[in-house]
């Protein structure tokens, strides 16, 4: 393949979506006749959530915005294959490589499929088995359609073969979101809150949390963030929020001195407070990837995983979504039992060069 649209749409999107780049450029640097185009949906629009990702992880600004943002599930699936449709029939590509399981991953899989154009799927065959999920049912049609599937662990094979993936279709080249973490572990920046609310090393906790599972009920979110607060030994907490649970977060009036709460942060600043950490809280999947790799425990609050390999080898727990597991889930952590942890095989810094590699020889 020489000609290849890369789909970016939110902000998972563009950690995996840097290092195919960079791979891109130097293989055009050793004399391959490999070309990109760089389409960014547009689905998230958040300066925080979006653009900072393009200057932090070095990535050149899209050849085009479809400017998608907003709407509900079936709003901006449409919106996107609408504007993708026009896209891609007035620049023809060769391949669409899609990353991950956001709502533009789906959307751009089905309309170069109908355009008769090849699919590739970065972190293919990657399951959790929840249909409540969106993100579940965007992995499950995204890999009915494509051809090529690039995966992250031998559970994931196993998923794809058991769909029926050919065997030559399928290639396991470890974790695109690992080379990023990888490439800028030496650049994270120290942000202002590290300053400001005097934190020490291993002396504070992470928290993060956006899913409907566990924000969407005012209840069950006021129950959560009282058995946090209250079983942390006082360790101040630092929870970035996302603008999701921000809205409902507002109406509770949790407070407590060591409870605070900060701006969505950059790639860069955020990382830099995870590798530090004592822990982190989250029911985010790409964050149990990053603490595995950092050695940092990690607690999720969900009742499944798409990302068995943080759990059976990496530092991630999985306690569900009943906010009486997390007193439990902290005194292990207080009292020094919490797993070490190892880092999956392939998860080395060089998955994308891998891919790369592949898509050149087709």
């Amino acid at each position: 393949m020489r000609h290849i649209t890369l789909i970016a749409g939110a902000r998972p999107n563009f950690m995996k979506i840097a290092p195919l780049i960079h791979a891109i450029q130097k293989a055009q640097r050793a004399g391959e006749d490999i070309h990109y185009r760089l389409v960014h949906t547009g689905q998230h629009y958040d300066r925080q959530m979006s653009d900072t990702f393009f200057e932090e992880l070095n990535i050149p600004q899209p050849d085009a915005n479809l400017g998608c943002g907003g709407g509900t599930q079936a709003e901006q699936t449409a919106a996107i294959m609408v504007a993708f449709e026009k896209d891609l029939m007035a620049h023809p590509t060769e391949l669409v490589l899609v990353v991950g399981d956001v709502t533009s991953t789906m959307a751009c899989s089905i309309v170069a499929k109908k355009l008769c154009t090849k699919v590739a799927h970065v972190e293919a065959g990657i399951r959790s088995w929840d249909l409540t999920m969106p993100e579940e049912i965007n992995r499950m049609v995204t890999d009915s359609l494509a051809d090529y599937f690039f995966t992250t662990s031998e559970v994931a094979n196993a998923n794809l073969r058991r769909c029926g993936v050919e065997e030559n279709n399928l290639f396991f080249v470890g974790n695109v979101m690992i080379d990023t973490l990888l490439a800028n572990r030496s650049r994270f920046v120290r942000p202002s809150a590290f300053d400001e609310l005097n934190l020490q090393p291993q002396q504070y906790l992470m928290l993060t949390m956006h899913r409907p599972a566990n924000v969407d009920e005012a209840d069950k979110l006021q129950r959560m963030m009282h058995e946090i607060v209250n079983h942390v030994q006082g360790l101040p907490i630092v929870f970035p929020i996302h603008p999701r649970t921000a809205k409902i977060f507002k109406d509770l009036g949790i407070e407590d001195p060591n409870l605070h709460i900060v701006e969505p942060m950059g790639y860069l600043e955020f990382n830099y407070l995870v590798e530090r950490a004592k822990a982190v809280i989250t029911d985010s999947g790409g964050i149990t990837e990053e603490t595995t790799v950092m050695g940092v425990p990690c607690i999720t609050l969900r009742d499944n995983t798409e990302r068995p390999e943080t759990c059976t080898i990496g530092t991630n727990e999985l306690i569900g979504t009943n906010p009486d597991h997390i007193k439990p889930a902290l005194d292990r952590l207080f009292s020094g039992q919490w797993k070490k942890g190892g880092i999956p095989p392939l998860w080395d810094g060089h998955a994308a060069e891998r891919i790369v590699d592949i898509i050149v020889r087709k």
